[in-house]
């Protein structure tokens, strides 16, 4: 295993690093509050390609891998651009339509099965999407709007139950229990989105300490607060490296080892899960470390600080408590002392 960037994903790195930095500064972030989706930025994504990169070539995709879209979501994480870039790069994977893959439709996950009504519920980005894909019974689904494009409209719960009023078209992708691989997914790349959180929290930490002055010297010149981030690299490393290894196993496309006693674990979705879990507590430790850095400053609006510690919450919450998650891992790992 070779944690190392390709040179294409140095290629990529660069290129998106570029992109979310001149064209989704925080003042982007910040204007699109409280919806929190900047339509005349997606737009501009798709000029890069971006939506349908991690979709087959065969199917008119860039053949991108997991790893690859984890290198644009630590980009996107460092940027909390305001689209839905996550969870469309994994559901144009399941439902590689032409539209989707394009970008001109934008599409999206229930993370969750549908309620006994026919209610998907916490659906990101479900107030703009085009396609919601989920899991219905014991099938996965891709439902379309009945009218795409037009703007917020469900604020996040996808009614099924209504089909001939609220649905469009319908189409079955598989059956349900294959869609606990496009969680991994989700997971994988939204931990990659954490990890540039994290590394950005940390930047804007390192930065204010070194400016901020109390009697005639940075405040980062004293022990207390160099011990407090002394940490912080260590948190972004290791959730990138996580990360990345859940990514190779993703690729890898191999049924793997969960062997906690013997620390040999190769299973795709435990290590996306382990994954999630660190860089979720990850990201907000550094952001709640940074924020405090700031004093009170942190918490006022003019300071980006604050939005990258919402964000940082926020995006790990739209899956479930990560302490919960942390729950199911360990039954996952250690079956034995499940209870």
């Amino acid at each position: 295993m070779d944690l190392d960037l390709t040179e294409d994903q140095k290629a990529i790195k660069e290129v998106f690093s570029g992109f979310f930095t001149n064209e989704a500064p925080p003042t982007v972030a910040r204007a699109a509050e409280p919806f929190g989706f900047d339509r005349s930025l997606w737009t501009r994504l798709l000029e890069t390609g971006a939506p349908g990169m991690g979709v087959a070539e065969t199917h008119g995709g860039g053949g991108a891998s997991l790893g690859d879209l984890v290198v644009v979501a630590e980009a996107f994480g460092r940027a909390i651009a305001p689209v839905p870039l996550v969870e469309h790069l994994v559901a144009a994977r399941l439902f590689p339509a032409d539209d989707v893959v394009s970008g001109e439709s934008i599409a999206t996950l229930a993370l969750h099965p549908a309620d006994a009504d026919g209610t998907w519920r916490i659906v990101p980005a479900g107030a703009v999407a085009d396609v919601v894909i989920g899991v219905d019974g014991a099938e996965i689904v891709a439902v379309r709007s009945a009218a795409p494009g037009t703007g917020p409209r469900n604020h996040a719960a996808a009614p099924l139950a209504d089909r001939s009023a609220r649905i469009g078209e319908r189409t079955v992708l598989g059956p349900a229990a294959e869609f606990s691989h496009a969680i991994a997914e989700w997971q994988t790349v939204t931990s990659g989105a954490l990890v540039g959180i994290a590394a950005q929290a940390l930047a804007i930490a390192l930065e204010y300490v070194m400016a901020r002055q109390q009697f005639g010297v940075p405040i980062g010149s004293f022990q207390a607060i160099q011990q407090g981030m002394a940490d912080l690299p260590i948190l972004v490393d290791g959730g990138r490296l996580l990360t990345f290894k859940a990514a190779w196993a993703g690729d890898l496309g191999k049924p793997g080892i969960t062997d906690a006693g013997d620390s040999n674990i190769t299973d795709f979705e435990a290590l996306a899960s382990m994954a999630f879990v660190f860089t979720s507590d990850g990201a907000a430790h550094a952001t709640d470390r940074s924020l405090h850095y700031h004093g009170g400053y942190g918490f006022a609006e003019e300071y980006d600080i604050q939005l990258f510690y919402r964000r940082a919450r926020g995006w790990a919450l739209v899956y479930d408590d990560p302490s919960r998650e942390a729950l199911r891992l360990a039954g996952r790992l250690f079956p034995e002392v499940n209870h």
